[in-house]
């Protein structure tokens, strides 16, 4: 992805947030001169994966398949005296995928915050990490239990929310003809590097052609010192 795009993503993102009336937190607008002058902060952001996180897992096709989020609040796996949860707030747009994949660690929530319609399909994993596509999969959408065949569609609406076991493996996009989506996610604590198992081989994070300043660093390019 280009330094360009990112940066473009960033503000409409920004924008799309305001207008729904989520705000974030300060240090989401913080370029890098004034994260070079907050190395407790910065360290502490980074340490838990916190701040902006914008994909297109590696395909080079950010509309097709890529993903926004920000990271508002997060403890670490291997760290039990920090918080054990996480908060994430995402934007997914029409037709827009983040591709199959499960988790080990985390059980998750996902939560449709406005917007438009979130579509789910979901598969059971065998033990060695593939989808299973005979077993059908039990989920609930706001407590109420849902029996669903492997990789059936299932829509959430604004407002609704489903939760995520762990070892099921999920894809999602936005609905086609509903907008934008604003979807939060409410999860024991999140580890991208090391808890995330895709079904195809992908980038998590995109490789970055430098074509203008950086306006808001994402969190994997907060400096580790």
């Amino acid at each position: 992805m280009k330094r360009s795009e990112i940066n473009a993503l960033m503000r409409d993102t920004a924008a799309f947030f305001r207008d729904h009336r989520f705000r974030l937190p300060p240090w989401a607008y913080w370029g890098p001169e004034r994260w070079a002058q907050e190395p407790e902060t910065r360290r502490f952001v980074r340490d838990r994966q916190m701040g902006w996180d914008i994909t297109d897992y590696g395909g080079g096709d950010f509309a097709r398949r890529g993903l926004i989020l920000f990271c508002l609040r997060n403890g670490k796996q291997s760290d039990p005296d920090t918080v054990p949860y996480a908060e994430k707030i995402m934007v997914i747009r029409e037709g827009q995928e983040c591709p199959f994949h499960f988790h080990k660690v985390k059980l998750e929530d996902i939560i449709v915050r406005g917007g438009g319609d979130l579509v789910l399909e979901l598969f059971h994993t065998t033990p060695n990490g593939a989808l299973n596509r005979t077993a059908p999969v039990t989920v609930r959408t706001d407590g109420i239990p849902r029996t669903l065949a492997p990789g059936e569609p299932v829509t959430v609406r604004a407002g609704e929310s489903i939760t995520l076991d762990r070892g099921i493996s999920h894809r999602f996009y936005g609905k086609v003809g509903t907008g934008k989506v604003l979807v939060g996610e409410v999860s024991q604590v999140n580890d991208d590097l090391a808890d995330n198992f895709f079904d195809e081989p992908v980038g998590r994070f995109a490789e970055i052609d430098e074509d203008v300043p950086i306006l808001w660093p994402l969190w994997s390019e907060l400096p580790d010192d």
